[in-house]
């Protein structure tokens, strides 16, 4: 068959009584040519057949890898050749596939965080991509990438048809099942494996009980879509469990990384509802390099849903809302600014002198103006940072959390900041502390940091 390939043909196909064709081009832009006008006859097929199979019992590099009735797939070196025959298929088919680009990471011109994460930080990573993408392509750079990096890479494969060099070891089915061959791997410990590809239920199952026993998982899945990746294992998984068993999902089209996503489970409302009560695991699905989320995968009743995530919109009643909370707090403070996050709360932001008249006494005058307005009022102060760091002891007073900052700060306003993002501002009492009631809004978002170690930092 080697006479029907040119050095840009990625595969061949031969079936009898149709003519030969070949996809010619590169990874994500090839075309389908006819190799000739003669259509392939049985004798020829069957002829290359055996010269197939002569070769593979001669050379120590090639194997069959699936051997079923009507069905062999064989690896000659670098080829994978797919041979069907009747009653399985219609009539005889030879269809050889290679490689004929071998990339290194360098070459995928990723960004330098990416390449940062890669390096350090992602170990449950998905590539995903329609077939023909180059998913395979990138495993391969990946395993050469992470052997360079001083791991040991180990791969899953069936057929073992990635390209990497003899330091990575290629594992096929142990007795036709990979739980077998995930059995030995757990023992040879390796830092890395590389699953090509995730297909089945019990596939998924291998990939996310290696991953949860500590070993960094590469898995190449077949999607339309980054988000169609995340899919396949919600069928399969525990929703929870997901962001533990993948972190990162690159996205391959044309040869190229065009999407990467990163994994985050919080406890929130999901966006889109308004009501506290509302909130749950929620998993954010966000843009790996701008930040943004653009999903959110949640329960709703019994069923785990995906919600793309848009920026909404201010409507002309959401305007008119925030004018009127502003004629009132510009009494307080002329450059306020407000905004309408819910149908019931809104938050405004005011000068750090004008907070205490906001608040009033023991909160009184802030009261009023919820009564007035018929809407839940957030005080927060305009400029991100005020004041001093101070220094800080919390403690757990059943209900409530008690932040103590010494007797000398009593009246003063301390400013809450929970990894560098304003959390909430309050009065300090008498006694030298802030009390937060764990039910409250603020005070759940203050125990959730503390659970999350995350930094908390109090400004005077």
């Amino acid at each position: 068959f080697e006479k029907f390939f040119t050095p840009d043909t990625l595969s061949l196909h031969l079936k009898e009584g149709v003519s030969p064709l070949a996809k010619r081009g590169i990874p994500g832009k090839f075309k389908l040519v006819k190799v000739r006008e003669e259509p392939c006859t049985a004798e020829e097929l069957e002829r290359m057949i055996r010269e197939i199979s002569d070769y593979v019992r001669a050379d120590g590099e090639s194997s069959i890898e699936i051997n079923r009735a009507g069905a062999i797939i064989a690896q000659l070196r670098d080829y994978r050749v797919a041979i069907a025959r009747p009653p399985f298929s219609d009539g005889l088919e030879v269809t050889v596939v290679r490689p004929i680009v071998k990339l290194t990471l360098e070459d995928y011109r990723l960004s330098k965080r990416l390449m940062d994460r890669l390096k350090s930080r992602a170990e449950g990573i998905l590539i995903a991509g329609p077939p023909g993408s180059g998913k395979t392509t990138l495993a391969s750079s990946l395993a050469e990438f992470y052997k360079v990096q001083g791991k040991i890479v180990k791969t899953l494969e069936s057929p073992r048809d990635l390209q990497v060099g003899p330091d990575i070891t290629q594992y096929g089915p142990l007795e036709g099942s990979f739980e077998k061959t995930a059995d030995i791997l757990l023992m040879v410990r390796p830092d890395y494996s590389i699953f090509d590809e995730v297909r089945k239920t019990s596939d998924f199952q291998i990939f996310v009980d290696m991953r949860l026993a500590g070993v960094g998982m590469v898995g190449v899945v077949h999607a339309s879509d980054a988000i169609d990746a995340i899919q396949r294992f919600m069928g399969r998984v525990e929703l929870g469990m997901v962001p533990h068993v993948i972190d990162t999902i690159m996205f391959v089209k044309d040869g190229e990384v065009k999407k990467v996503y990163e994994l985050k489970l919080t406890v929130k409302v999901p966006t889109g509802m308004t009501e506290e009560d509302l909130a749950r695991p929620v998993v954010e699905v966000r843009d790996f390099e701008t930040g943004r989320i653009e999903y959110e995968i949640y329960t709703f009743g019994e069923e785990n849903v995906v919600i793309p995530v848009e920026e909404a919109k201010p409507s002309p009643l959401k305007r008119l809302a925030e004018e009127r909370v502003l004629q009132e707090v510009r009494r307080f403070d002329a450059g306020a600014e407000a905004e309408i996050v819910s149908e019931n709360r809104a938050v405004v932001r005011v000068s750090n002198k004008a907070i205490p008249k906001l608040i009033g006494k023991n909160g009184s005058t802030i009261s009023s103006l919820e009564k007035k307005l018929g809407i839940r009022i957030e005080v927060e102060p305009k400029v991100p940072s005020l004041g001093k760091e101070a220094k800080f002891e919390l403690k757990d007073a059943g209900s409530a959390l008690e932040i103590k900052l010494g007797k000398r700060r009593a009246g003063r306003i301390a400013n809450f900041y929970v990894d560098g993002e304003f959390l909430f501002s309050a009065t300090i009492g008498k006694k030298g502390a802030v009390k937060v009631a764990k039910d409250s809004e603020a005070g759940g978002k203050l125990l959730k940091a503390i659970l999350e170690k995350k930094e908390i930092k109090v400004f005077i």
